[in-house]
Order: structure tokens, then sequence, then C-alpha cells
């Protein structure tokens, strides 16, 4: 158990600092056309940074405000907040907000930069369709997402997709008019608007690649977070299997915080679509049913 949460963080920062890397190929490039000029380069990766600085503050309150999520107290959720409180003592986390949509669809999703700031978001398909003991699994993966820092990790992510979209752009737009402006070598002309224009279409394409990759990678290690908490992989299990069988597309679903749910909001059944922020159920499964094994 403790080698599948190891290897998981390991290939959640393999994946980052590929792309890091990716990020920095490209924007070399994008000068290139140019003459070089690092300052376009520099320009877009300060935009992206500070998009992404401004998202990093405000992703809970649109996260919460897209999804419908209203604030519960004990008073409101006994069992919700109960099953909460328990995980939280047990781990020594913070006692995260908890709210609820008014949905049939059973879904939940964590959100909060540190877990001093965190919250818990569950539908109310989620509470008619669990017991205690699956429920418990469900609220312990959310809870490993605040633990694991998960958030931050998105959302730095973000800021480098954001910014590998605009380098494509202005490769192609560089590519395009920087070249036409040279004169007198069509053959160069050719070969840059052919240069700009692959990237413009392969960068968004890997990017989002990256993005989904590291998604799934962080939903293997919020469930192996919280087979360590609960002590009780097949509570996880069960409960992923119902979400399999049961999963139906969320009312207010949204493409930007598809990733935060723990299954697909949009469509549930497609997980072999290659961009998908979500690893297929059944993996899922076996790997609980693996760790598992490891008690």
């Amino acid at each position: 158990m403790y080698s599948a949460i190891a290897r998981n963080k390991r290939n959640t920062w393999f994946i980052l600092i590929a792309f890091v890397l990716l990020l920095g190929a490209v924007g070399l490039l994008a000068g290139w056309p140019a003459g070089n000029n690092w300052w376009i380069t520099a320009g877009i990766l300060l935009f992206a940074a500070g998009y992404a600085t401004v998202q990093y503050f405000l992703a809970d309150r649109e996260a919460l405000a897209l999804s419908g999520a209203v604030e519960v107290t004990k008073a409101d959720a006994p069992r919700y907040w109960r099953l909460v409180e328990n995980l939280c003592i047990t781990t020594g986390t913070p006692m995260p907000k908890l709210y609820v949509v008014e949905d049939g669809a059973p879904n939940a999703l964590a959100t909060g930069r540190k877990p001093e700031e965190a919250a818990i978001t569950v539908t109310t398909g989620l509470f008619e369709l669990m017991t205690d003991r699956e429920l418990e699994g469900v609220l312990g993966h959310e809870l490993g997402h605040i633990r694991n820092y998960d958030i931050r990790v998105s959302l730095i992510v973000f800021g480098l997709v954001v910014a590998v979209g605009i380098l494509a752009d202005v490769m192609l737009r560089v590519a395009f008019f920087g070249g036409r402006s040279r004169g007198g070598n069509n053959q160069a002309q050719v070969v840059f608007l052919l240069f700009g224009l692959v990237a413009a279409v392969v960068a968004p394409l890997l990017a989002g690649a990256v993005q989904a990759a590291i998604s799934r990678q962080r939903e293997y290690l919020a469930d192996a977070t919280s087979a360590m908490t609960t002590r009780d992989p097949d509570g996880l299990s069960s409960a992923l299997a119902k979400l399999d069988e049961y999963g139906r597309p969320l009312q207010r679903a949204s493409t930007s915080m598809a990733h935060l749910w723990i299954s697909d909001p949009l469509k549930p059944h497609a997980f072999s679509r290659m961009f998908s922020t979500h690893p297929p159920i059944a993996d899922r499964i076996a790997r609980l049913t693996q760790i598992g094994g490891s008690f």
C-alpha cells in the first residue's frame, strides 16, 4: 500500500517535470522564427503565471458556485458530519467545511489549497446510494485529495496548460506574419508556417494529455490514501462499483472542474477516451484489491 502511494507521487512529479521541460522547449521555439526574441517567451510565461495565480485564489469559490453547493452544519447533516469528523481525528487533519449539492447523481469533490481552508462537497444522490462503510471510503478519498494538496498540484498544471496554449498561438502567428515579412525566401516561409501550424495543433493536445495523466495519478493516490486511512479498501471498492453502475451526468456539470469529482460528472461511462481526467473504475478497483492484500 505504501509503495502504491509512493509510486503515484513519483509518477505525478515525473509527468510534471517532463511537462515543464516541454513548456521550456516550446517557449524557446516560439522565439526562434522571430529571431530568438526571448522576451516573447518570458512575457507569455509571466502572463500565464499571473493568470494561474488569480485562479489559485478564486478556484475554490468558483467550484462551489458552479456546482450549486450549500454549506451544512452538524445539525443539518449529522451522518455526514460524524463520518468526516472521525476521519479527521484519525488523520489529524483540520475539520473541513461541508457542502451538499441537491442532485440525484452520486458524486463528491474536495476543494482547498491547504487543509486549513478545505471543503468537501457531496451530492444528495451519494447519501441515498451509499452505506456508511462505502460513504466513509468516498469521504476518505476526498480527504486524501486535501491531505495530498492535489488542488495545488492541479492549479500548477492548469497554469502550465494555459502557457502552452498561449505559446502555441504565438508560434503560429509569428510563423505566419514573421515568415511573410522576411521576403525573398519562400522555402523558409513555408518551413516557418508549417512549423507554426504543427505547434499550434500538437502543443495543446500534449498539454491536455499531460493534464489528464496527472489527474489520473492523483485519483489513484487519493484511493490509496483512503484505503490507508479507513483500513478498509473494500469499502471504497464497493462505492466505486456503485458509482460505475449508477453514475450519471450532474445537472450542473462543468468541464472546467470535471477533474475535481470522484467520478466523471459529464460522461460517467466514457472512461476510455484519451483526455479523460479519471482512470477507469475497473482499474481503480483492481488497485484497491491489490492494496487490500497488503493489510
